[in-house]
């Protein structure tokens, strides 16, 4: 039995000890059903399994280090009301919160992080990690490292602008066919039917074979696809608000229809249409590294996260793991995402825990 054996289970029942001993009992009961599974692990895989085991415990705990730390920070830096509400979140939603303020800032400052252009050809095909090149080289010899940073700009930036058009245009119309009804309600009402029954990656395989692969047509086609389901939530939540009785009231008094949308429904509806931002952002995103993935999305030179992953896939006939670094982190942020958006459902919900 080597040293990295019994230290890894005599640490592992050091801490069910003292979980035991403080009487932590879902934390004991947790660590002890770790100690026996990594054990029946051992007996099966031995030493390489128990060692691929520690590094993942290893990476839950820091990753629990990092936002219990970043939660105490955020609430140290924000006014009284806001630290008071991040001091509440579970740490799964200030994780999130860092993930996503770690994206945004490699996004904004990608030129001053990379250390190469996104196009920069620099080394061999397929060139090994060393002191230059962090992460290797691509297909064609290109900084890895500065791609992923330069495709957190490209891929996510276009993400969120193709949502905050489909956003906007899914709800601004739910909002005007609950308010208005009749017609307007029956017209758009079909055309969302109509759109939501098509498959939505064949329907943008579809229009992009169309009318081209450029990024405006990607962030439009895009848009029209995901703006139906923001505007049938959206027709939802404002259908439970325009029965109201002061929006009754403030028809009695003559207000007119934007007035009502903006100044009496929006307010109300605010937490839930939040949420589905969040939730549409992540299949936009995932869509958008889709098409990239088929060689219809972003195209090259421009960095892009899922034009990433299959222009190094054969890597992984050869059991290297430079593809799915891309698709970690496309897979990080939608995790990290969707964290942050259970968290405001939970508090728009006005549960307690």
């Amino acid at each position: 039995m080597s040293l990295f054996v019994i230290v890894f289970y005599g640490l592992l029942i050091a801490v069910s000890c003292l979980t035991a001993s403080y009487r932590r009992h879902d934390v004991f009961m947790a660590t002890f059903s770790l100690t026996l599974i990594c054990f029946l692990i051992g007996l099966i895989g031995g030493e390489p399994w128990l060692k691929r085991i520690a590094i993942g415990i290893g990476i839950f705990l820091a990753a629990g280090g990092i936002a219990y730390s970043f939660r105490k920070f955020l609430s140290l830096l924000l006014p009284r009301d806001a630290a008071r509400l991040i001091r509440t979140a579970p740490l799964t939603a200030s994780f999130g919160l860092f993930v996503i303020l770690v994206y945004l800032v490699a996004a904004i400052f990608a030129p001053i992080i990379a250390p190469y252009g996104e196009a920069d050809v620099i080394a061999g095909a397929y060139a090994p990690a060393d002191e230059k090149m962090l992460l290797g080289g691509d297909q064609l010899g290109r900084d890895l490292f500065s791609r992923i940073i330069y495709g957190a700009r490209n891929t996510v930036g276009i993400a969120l602008l193709t949502t905050g058009i489909a956003f906007f245009v899914g709800s601004l119309l739910g909002l005007m066919a609950a308010t208005l009804g009749g017609w307007v309600d029956q017209i758009c009402g079909r055309i969302a039917d109509t759109l939501m029954a098509i498959p939505q990656l064949i329907f943008a395989l579809l229009l992009l074979s169309i009318l081209g692969t450029n990024v405006v047509n990607l962030i439009l086609v895009i848009a029209l696809l995901y703006s139906p389901l923001v505007f049938r939530l959206a027709r939802a939540v404002a259908g439970n608000i325009v029965v109201m009785d002061y929006i009754e009231a403030a028809k009695l008094r003559g207000e007119k229809t934007w007035y009502l949308i903006v100044r009496e429904i929006l307010p109300n509806a605010t937490a839930p249409l939040v949420a589905e931002f969040g939730l549409r952002f992540c299949f936009v995103f995932l869509a958008i590294s889709a098409l990239s993935f088929l060689g219809l999305g972003i195209q090259p030179p421009t960095a892009d996260w899922g034009s990433m992953v299959r222009d190094n896939s054969t890597l992984i006939s050869f059991s290297q793991g430079t593809p799915l670094i891309p698709a970690a982190a496309i897979a990080l942020l939608t995790v990290a995402v969707n964290f942050v958006v259970d968290w405001l459902l939970h508090i728009s919900s006005g549960l307690k825990e």
